[in-house]
């Protein structure tokens, strides 16, 4: 494991930037993108700022990836600016990874923050020796219908603007949620989406307590980036704690059986600490979280890994609310818990 620059802590009164690496959702649909910039503004005391292409046409933004990454370069090297959080997913985020300068990034440490596609983002990130943050984004996350979630407030301010690690996670009470509502009438953000009960987080397999570094993210973004410059090689992931999240997608088992073999076949598993699966987004099938764990189970006995810890049920996928994750930081998993605790602060 290298050896990671922690971004300052964000306070109030903060310049934070947006941007747009994967789909122009703010373009799209610009309502939905003002309504996560004021949840933002409001509850953390920030001044948001978009980069130059931010908020452009969702058709320009996918032609031009060179000037996605213009615009996250720039938002790094910019003095003023303390931090930096995509605006919403996609599915080719990947393509930026060419036209980034890696210097830049650890030659100006600063918080950034978002999931699912933006997963090829922190593993550029972890190459230059930055930690990043795994949570939500500005239309996913602080948009949230009709306010944000206090779970994922509550997880932004104790591990983006406290010194002090995040500690343990807490069980999620408020409930979960996937419902697809239209971001496009302006009515629908005041309207709570329908809230399933939340199960407690479950340990599948293991014992004990197992300590080790976060890595990890979205599993179809994390075979986009394999055999590139960024991903990460064999000894990083030795003592490492890998989390695992799907997309709205919702990839078959069969999918997570073929991505897992791979992980056995380079070696990858072999030198992990931990495992930790996220509450997945079921789409249509209320037994899509079974079945993917069943083949994550499966997978990990074939390569003899029975004594792997395993934790399940966390909110840090695509689901609401969520977690914020600090990439590269040391978390501890009780087995006899069934808990995650973030024992290193992922700032200063």
């Amino acid at each position: 494991m290298p050896h990671l620059i922690k971004p300052k802590r964000l306070v109030a009164g903060d310049i934070v930037a947006t941007v747009s690496p994967s789909w122009g959702g703010p373009g799209a649909l610009p309502q939905r993108y003002q309504a996560g910039k004021a949840a933002l503004e409001q509850t953390f005391g920030v001044r948001v700022v978009e980069m130059p292409h931010t908020l452009a046409p969702p058709d320009w933004v996918a032609h031009n990836p060179p000037a996605r990454a213009d615009d996250l370069m720039a938002a790094f090297a910019d003095p003023d600016i303390s931090g930096i959080i995509a605006t919403i997913g996609g599915e080719d985020c990947i393509r930026l990874l060419p036209f980034l300068d890696l210097g830049v990034i650890a030659a100006n440490p600063k918080v950034f923050l978002g999931f699912s596609d933006t997963t090829a983002l922190h593993l550029a990130c972890y190459t230059a020796g930055v930690t990043s943050f795994y949570g939500p984004s500005i239309m996913a996350g602080f948009a949230e219908n009709g306010g944000m979630h206090a779970y994922t407030a509550d997880s932004v301010l104790r591990t983006l603007f406290s010194g002090e690690p995040a500690g343990l996670v807490p069980n999620n009470t408020e409930g979960w949620t996937v419902e697809r509502t239209d971001w496009s009438l302006p009515g629908n953000s005041a309207l709570r989406r329908k809230l399933h009960p939340a199960d407690a987080p479950r340990i599948l397999q293991g014992s004990g307590m197992a300590t080790g570094h976060l890595l990890g993210g979205c599993v179809e973004v994390l075979e986009m980036a394999k055999g590139t410059a960024w991903w990460p090689d064999k000894s990083a992931w030795s003592g490492a704690i890998l989390f695992l999240e799907t997309s709205e997608e919702a990839p078959t088992a069969s999918y997570i059986r073929h991505c897992l073999r791979n992980y056995a076949a380079t070696g990858l598993l072999e030198g992990l600490a931990g495992l930790l699966i996220a509450r997945a987004d079921p789409g249509e099938g209320p037994g899509y979280q079974a079945a993917i764990e069943a083949a994550i189970l499966q997978i990990l006995a074939e390569a003899g890994r029975t004594d792997l810890p395993v934790l399940a049920g966390l909110d840090f996928g695509h689901t609401q609310p969520m977690l914020t994750l600090p990439y590269g930081v040391q978390a501890r998993i009780d087995c006899s818990a069934a808990t995650l605790t973030i024992v290193e602060a992922g700032v200063n």
